[in-house]
């Protein structure tokens, strides 16, 4: 029988294997109707992006589950592909020309695509090589690109379908504005941070001379395009002067105080300015009371003509000259400091400018309304549900989206006018205007959003607009993993264009992971410090170690503290996931090897067949708990809880399989038992396929060495439950025999005993059906406990012995007597030496307790270790006591 090599080298294994699958085209699959499909198309990452752990946790996740279903018989596709991603992979290429000292207007806009398609060439699938380190089962023949020809074609029929249904429109409104990237912004691609600012008040006076009334700004540069001051209609303090014109300071321009529900009467003076140009709500406020739009900042961020002699002027240097002004003329009542949201270009951190701008725009709410019943009648799932809630409450409030963006790197927009200003739209360029028949045609410079292109992933990059084998048998597809900070971005969006153009759900289930933080709870960030590379965890402990650790942490919490093992003076002592992750395949590795060279030569076939209800009580209580195991990951891949599948596996193969059964087998392995043989191998063998979808590189290696198994563990048949194997007698039973040989252990270590010494007697102190059931199975106390002489005796009759260390035992009671055992004067004064110590470092720790001024100014967690320290030396030397009392004795 092929044995394995002493350790396990990750490195040696991983690239010879994934190497194996792809050649065998274990990841493609083909329309098959005789066969269930299975499909997921994973989140298509940037292509200005490398792998983040949260990508890691992301596509691990997907793994599992394409893995799982393959060996369960179905045809399961696993779609990659990655997104041209507009803004970030326009401002990379441009970074690199301006290094060159150019600007992408000195290459022109079609030069301008060639260099960014050239740099999608050189760096665009960084990241699709980083997936195939980490073992993902992907379809690489089936991999797409938003900028692929044939999705470029399904970008172009949805905007000339949804215009010509009256969708799509052309409009000014104000939009978020980037003066770094000079394009538009949705809403939800905003960042919102809290910033420390200034809130301003400023007096506009009354045209006839008497009094003024107060607003309050934080943008005080924008007052030079006000065109009114609202109030509330039922504001009785602006009863008389609702028909009274105000002056704009530093403008002379006489505005009207206009009645406004919108405006909040318990804020401030309850009087507002109105800047329709520059603030949405003041947009809105502007086109009920037909207010003048005056924009006062252009898309470069600085001033504009209309803002008179600040014209040309930086926005913040504006600011501050305006404010200096109004102070100078009597204007500025006063400044307060105020602390205040501040929206941020989420692609470069400028900070965002509301800004009049013609844009294209989309109409949401009537896509909007099937998408919300999808999720309301359960066709579509949120796992976990909690965030079907966030999904509808947006939904519900939908608002018109801004689908044009100011960039040349993208899908153009299919919209080309003449001079008389006709809209032709058509997905090719037309010969002439289809209203007016002019041939002078200029197509829109704008392209379009980068998550329009996107919201079409699941039916796109199947076939749609064409009717394919593939869409209509992988579609509606099974899964969605994905992020909580896209389900607006993205996920929503997918549901809309689903429905609307496939008429279906794009897919069953939308499983939100949780968002990976360090172990402090800090988000990951490299220039932080706080981030952690995946890849070099990957070539530090092994990927299928990385692939546990992440996948053992992925519950349904909205947060996952990644731990990595790094500290700060202070922190606890605690290993690394990643770290017990390796130990954890070292370990598996190690019982293998065991089991290997235990099989002698065995024949190549497979091995003799496992009675229906073995004798040995070792064996019917591994075969139950293998079953039970196999129904937790069954039912954790099913439910979506990873984290209970992975634990469910650690502690079956570490504890109950390496740590126990292979131990209890052992003997009989030494007596030629063939029956323990074939169940140490059935047990590896199902243990090893469970483990594949989450550990793949691994399971491979050793499946490959047992007899009669297949061309790879990857094909083979997952496991299924089998509830005839289920034994709660003989789990409990060996439960019992369990506990008493921990409870033998625990007196060996309490006296100190060598491992490698033997207890020349035990005595079991249980009723007369409990010996019964014990007397069979006392040979695995004698072995694992390393007990020369085992005992049974009544409860009564035990308790008479005085001279010796007790414990129970799921009701048997557990002693060891202490004659001949150990050397009572050596013992005594180890003991009396312990006591002494613990008593010192008592004292050390109840002083820093005592002390009023450490406990009221340490960290709340440092003081609280020193308490369970506390606790700890109290409860030991408790414990010494006695044994020192006993051994007096």
């Amino acid at each position: 029988m092929e044995s394995l090599p002493k350790a396990y080298e990750p490195a040696q294994v991983e690239q010879k294997w994934y190497q194996h699958w792809t050649e065998r085209g274990y990841f493609h699959a083909e329309v098959d109707p005789a066969r269930k499909p299975y499909c997921i198309t994973i989140p298509p990452p940037n292509i200005t992006g490398s792998l983040h752990m949260g990508h890691a946790l992301c596509y691990t996740l997907q793994d599992i589950l394409t893995r799982w279903r393959r060996m369960q018989g179905y045809n399961t596709l696993c779609l990659p592909g990655t997104d041209h991603a507009g803004i970030a992979t326009q401002n990379v290429v441009e970074k690199q020309l301006a290094r060159e000292g150019l600007t992408r207007h000195d290459l022109g806009r079609e030069k301008f695509i060639e260099r960014a398609w050239q740099w999608r060439e050189e760096y665009g699938n960084t990241i699709i090589r980083q997936f195939q380190t980490m073992g993902y089962s992907f379809d690489w023949d089936r991999l797409r690109f938003t900028l692929d020809e044939q999705y470029a074609d399904a970008v172009l029929e949805q905007f000339v379908r949804l215009y010509h249904e009256g969708h799509i429109y052309r409009g000014a409104r104000v939009i978020n504005w980037c003066p770094r990237c000079r394009t538009a912004i949705s809403d939800i691609e905003v960042e919102h941070e809290e910033k420390q600012a200034h809130l301003y008040h400023l007096a506009y006076p009354f045209a006839d001379g008497e009094g003024s009334i107060t607003v309050a700004t934080t943008r005080p540069e924008t007052m030079l395009g006000d065109t009114g001051v609202a109030v509330h209609p039922d504001d009785q303090r602006y009863l008389g002067a609702r028909e009274r014109m105000l002056v704009l300071p530093l403008v002379g321009r006489q505005i009207p105080i206009v009645a406004d529900e919108h405006v909040d009467p318990q804020f401030g003076t309850g009087a507002v300015k109105v800047t329709p140009a520059h603030d949405p709500n003041d947009f809105e406020i502007g086109l009920r009371h037909r207010l003048p739009q005056v924009v006062v900042i252009g898309p470069d961020g600085t001033m504009t003509e209309e803002a008179g002699r600040y014209k040309g002027m930086d926005r913040y240097a504006c600011r501050e000259q305006v404010v200096e002004d109004l102070r100078a003329q009597g204007y500025l009542v006063r400044i307060d400091d105020y602390v205040h949201s501040v929206g941020h270009c989420a692609r470069c951190g400028t900070v965002l400018e509301p800004l009049l701008s013609e844009q294209w725009f989309m109409r949401m709410k009537e896509l909007a309304a099937p998408a919300i019943e999808a999720v309301r009648d359960g066709r579509i799932r949120f796992i976990p549900d909690r965030y079907a809630r966030v999904y509808l409450d947006w939904m519900e409030n939908i608002r018109d989206w801004c689908i044009s963006r100011q960039l040349w790197w993208g899908h153009r927009i299919p919209v080309w006018t003449c001079p008389d200003g006709h809209y032709t739209v058509t997905k090719t360029a037309p010969e002439a205007c289809a209203e007016c028949g002019s041939t002078e045609l200029t197509q829109d410079p704008d392209v379009l959003d980068t998550w329009f292109s996107s919201a079409l992933w699941p039916h796109a990059t199947l076939g749609w607009p064409r009717q394919t084998p593939e869409l209509e048998y992988f579609y509606p597809t099974d899964v969605l993993v994905t992020a909580r900070d896209i389900i607006y971005l993205w996920v929503a969006r997918m549901i809309m264009t689903g429905l609307k153009f496939v008429g279906e759900v794009p897919f069953r289930d939308v499983y939100i992971y949780a968002t990976v933080q360090n172990w402090e709870g800090k988000r990951m960030s490299k220039s932080l410090g706080t981030g952690l590379d995946p890849l070099d965890l990957t070539a530090q402990y092994g990927t299928d170690a990385l692939r546990f650790a992440l996948t053992v942490q992925a519950g349904n919490t909205q947060d996952m503290r990644f731990d990595d093992g790094r500290r700060k003076p202070g922190d606890p002592i605690r290993a690394p996931v990643p770290e017990m992750s390796r130990n954890f395949a070292n370990k598996i590795w190690n019982a293998a090897r065991f089991v290997l060279m235990n099989l002698g030569e065995a024949p190549a076939g497979p091995l003799p067949a496992i009675p229906a209800t073995p004798e040995e009580l070792a064996d019917r209580w591994i075969l139950s708990r293998l079953h039970r195991t196999i129904a937790v990951v069954n039912q954790g891949f099913e439910e979506y809880n990873f984290d209970e599948a992975a634990k469910a596996l650690y502690s079956f193969l570490w504890n109950e399989y390496c740590d126990w059964y292979v131990e209890l087998a052992k003997p009989r392995l030494r007596a030629g038992d063939e029956t323990v043989r074939a169940v140490l191998v059935h047990v590896l063998d199902q243990a090893l396929r469970l483990l594949h979808p989450i550990m793949p590189f691994v399971t491979e290696e050793i499946w490959q060495k047992l007899p009669g198994t297949g061309e790879s563990i990857m094909v083979s048949t997952f496991p299924a439950a089998d509830a005839a194997r289920f034994d709660e007698e003989a789990e409990r039973r060996m439960q019992q025999v369990m506990d008493v040989i921990t409870a033998l252990r625990n007196a060996r270590a309490e006296m100190n005993v060598a491992s490698s010494r033997s207890i020349p007697t035990a005595i079991l102190g249980a009723a007369a059906e409990e010996t019964e059931a014990l007397r069979p199975v006392a040979g695995y106390i004698q072995a694992l406990a390393r007990v020369e002489h085992l005992q049974f005796e009544s409860p009564e009759a035990a308790r008479a012995h005085r001279q010796a260390l007790s414990a129970s035992a799921d009701g048997v009671q557990v002693l060891v007597p202490l004659a001949g055992l150990v050397d009572l004067e050596v013992e005594l004064r180890r003991l009396a030496d312990e006591i002494a110590d613990t008593e010192k470092e008592l004292k050390r720790v109840n002083g820093k307790l005592a002390n009023e001024q450490y406990v009221t100014k340490a960290p709340a967690a440092v003081v609280e270790r020193d308490r369970q320290r506390q606790a700890e030396l109290m409860e030991r030397d408790r414990t010494l006591r006695q044994r020192l009392e006993l051994l007096k004795e």
